[in-house]
């Protein structure tokens, strides 16, 4: 008997989907040859933990670790503790600390390829000094687990810097500490709004200026920049730029596909969060383009662009709810709970078109799993069936 699904859309009106009975299948495979692809990977909520949502994060490190290891099964690394793990939206440093320990650790035992997110989230604000400081102490931290350091965009560096000058002496300061190559971060302020300005400039000409000036001073210490401007042909001019060795990892959610793919004159590696839910799919994607076969990486990879541009929308900074959200429908999480409560943060119809679309790209090991756990979350929102 065919089932179907009573979905609501964005004008309250309910509609009859039905799901399908396959998943995509997909399977591991051997380590990528021609990009290095980093997934930022959530964080799992422990759902029996008596918080609220300003509450310290309680985190279920079980289920967390083995988000990491299904990550890593697939062959892609695992960027922790960035802004897909809530850093900074109900993950505090203390959390996010304990996740770069048992993550880098979890990674040595496993031989997976890990870096892990150096903020200043322990700081709510302070002194030029200060921001220093409360870098320093996080840089130390990951260097001292092994794993890579990624110089994530700090909101109290960008509340204190006078302009691009305290931008360099900070990143230049950090580089010169670094023991390792890092990956230096630039978010823009559609995933967080206190990073307007970033770089001391709004004009992102001037800012990218800066970027590349900090760059170029410490071009031995710095591995590659992700970028996340959600602007493809910046990014492309941006990678152009960029000196010799240093690599571009992208971080635009929207156009993934043609940048890792690339042109004549070079590619994007990625560090993307949308690479949480499509893990297995990027995967395959990347290692048919490992191939040469870049038109059987965009038929794969093309179709995902509408799950990820709606999982993405505005306000963009809450796309980790949709992110959580399909990782319970697809069984790696036996709830939809969220560190700080943001499973609250998007709208019935912006679920139902989540579910709709990753059911199309038969990204859910169980399809019936998928179906039943959306029902379910229907009926709480009283849409019977």
């Amino acid at each position: 008997m065919t089932v179907t699904i009573q979905l609501p859309d964005a004008g309250g009106e309910l509609r009859a989907y039905t799901p399908r009975t396959e998943p995509l299948a997909l399977s591991t495979g051997a380590p990528f040859t021609s990009r290095t692809v980093f997934s930022a990977a959530h964080v799992v909520a422990d759902p029996y933990a008596d918080v609220s949502p300003d509450s310290p994060a309680a985190v279920d490190w079980d289920a967390t670790l083995a988000f990491r290891r299904h990550l890593w099964s697939h062959g892609l690394g695992v960027a922790e503790a960035m802004d897909t793990a809530q850093r900074g939206m109900g993950l505090d440093w203390d959390g996010a600390a304990e996740l770069i320990r048992r993550s880098a650790a979890e990674a040595k035992a496993v031989g997976g390829l890990i870096a892990c997110g150096v903020g200043t989230d322990q700081l709510a604000a302070g002194s030029l000094a200060e921001v220093q400081a409360a870098y320093e102490e996080q840089l130390a931290l990951v260097e001292g687990t092994g794993a890579q350091a990624i110089l994530m965009a700090s909101r109290a560096l960008a509340a204190v810097a006078r302009g691009p000058e305290d931008y360099l002496e900070v990143y230049g300061h950090l580089l010169r500490q670094a023991s390792e190559p890092v990956i230096l971060h630039w978010l823009g302020p559609m995933f967080d709004p206190a990073l307007e300005g970033y770089w001391g400039s709004s004009d992102l000409d001037a800012a990218t200026d800066t970027f590349l000036e900090v760059i170029a001073a410490h071009p031995d210490k710095v591995d590659g920049i992700k970028v996340s401007l959600l602007d493809a042909q910046r990014e492309i001019d941006l990678r152009r730029r960029l000196p010799k060795g240093v690599r571009c990892y992208t971080g635009d959610d929207f156009n993934y596909p043609e940048l890792i793919a690339g042109d004549e004159q070079g590619f994007s590696h990625a560090l993307l969060g949308i690479f949480d839910p499509l893990g297995p799919l990027a995967a395959e994607a990347v290692r048919v383009l490992d191939t040469g076969d870049v038109k059987g990486f965009r038929e794969l990879l093309d179709p995902t662009v509408e799950l990820s541009r709606h999982l993405f929308q505005a306000p963009t900074r809450f796309y980790k709810t949709g992110v959580v959200f399909l990782a319970w429908l697809a069984g790696h999480q036996s709830h939809f709970t969220m560190v700080g409560g943001l499973q609250s943060a998007r709208s019935l119809p912006h679920f139902a078109r989540a579910y709709e679309l990753a059911d199309g790209l038969g990204l859910f090991p169980d399809p019936a799993v998928a179906a039943t756990r959306m029902k379910n979350l229907l009926s709480l929102y009283g849409v019977e069936q």
